[in-house]
């Protein structure tokens, strides 16, 4: 099972905490890589202090202060940004961290973020998400000296010298998200990752089946796609310290258990092998409290080991 730290800025961190919670992940040696979310708004009633970062300012940052750690988001909200600067952007970042850079990208859900900082929020949205990642994945395989042209409902490019190129050969695409027929669509025709946020095992069993499903209908082997979810981490080496930790971030220990992973390093070893039962091959541990590196430390010696 692959392992990455997953985190949520936007509940109040710096560029500066995230730093130190990407070296230390890619020191540990165990986490494949360093996700952050794509929002600009605090959620559940904390004040976000000192305020948002940037998901690819961000990640450009560490893209030259990090050297073998993975970096992507979950997920990028196509509602933020126009797919011509997107693909810039992103190229720009694979560039700067040496090809480490995995993109996903979502339709955007958070309206009240967009109110508060003047962004559009259309109603809309699925299908712009499908001509974003038609346009993004498209103007990075146009060959060099050609051009790209892409004439959609909501987007239409003219002449695109589609530059810069990315770093790799092929940025992997992450698509997610439990909706029945549109979502794993999506994902056969443009996924190399699909990925499931805070899903019981039943519920992932069940979509990874439609997007297998999917995935085969549209030509490719289902096993071409990696299968992933995305849960809340709270591991202590024992209760006090489970509860310690679930206290921090505002949450009930069973709450915890029941949908995320949380207890003793060996119960978590057991959730997590409920869901690679069911298909899934990579798990994003959604780390809330930042701070808190000792958390991180005590996964890779504890839980990692027993997955390898």
């Amino acid at each position: 099972m692959d392992l990455r730290i997953f985190t949520e800025p936007q509940q109040g961190a710096s560029y500066d905490t995230l730093l130190k919670v990407a070296r230390t992940a890619e020191e540990l040696g165990v986490f494949s890589a360093f996700f952050r979310s794509d929002h600009y708004l605090s959620m559940g009633g904390v004040d976000g202090l000192p305020g948002p970062t940037d998901a690819w300012i961000t990640l450009a940052g560490l893209a030259r202060e990090t050297s073998t750690i993975r970096l992507g988001t979950l997920m990028t909200a196509a509602t933020f940004r126009l797919p011509g600067v997107t693909a810039i952007q992103v190229a720009q970042v694979d560039a700067m961290s040496g090809g480490r850079v995995e993109f996903g990208l979502g339709a955007g859900w958070y309206e009240a973020e967009h109110t508060a900082y003047g962004i559009p929020f259309p109603k809309e949205k699925f299908g712009r998400l499908e001509e974003q990642l038609a346009i993004i994945t498209g103007l990075w395989r146009t060959k060099l000296g050609d051009t790209f042209d892409f004439a959609g409902e909501y987007y239409t490019l003219t002449d695109s010298p589609a530059l810069p190129k990315p770093a790799q050969e092929r940025i992997p695409v992450l698509v997610g998200g439990l909706g029945p027929k549109r979502t794993p669509a999506l994902a056969a025709r443009f996924a190399d990752e699909f990925n499931l946020p805070f899903a019981s095992v039943e519920d992932t069993e069940a979509q990874f089946g439609r997007v297998r499903t999917a995935v085969e209908r549209a030509g490719r082997p289902a096993d071409e796609l990696v299968y992933s979810n995305a849960l809340v981490v709270c591991v202590g080496r024992d209760d006090a310290e489970v509860a310690r930790r679930a206290a921090v971030i505002g949450r009930e220990v069973d709450e915890l258990k029941a949908n995320g992973l949380a207890g003793s390093p060996d119960e978590v070893v057991e959730k997590i092998g409920r869901y690679a039962a069911v298909g899934s091959e990579r798990i994003y541990l959604q780390v809330l409290d930042l701070d808190d590196l000792d958390h991180l430390e005590l996964i890779a010696s504890r839980v990692a080991p027993q997955l390898a």
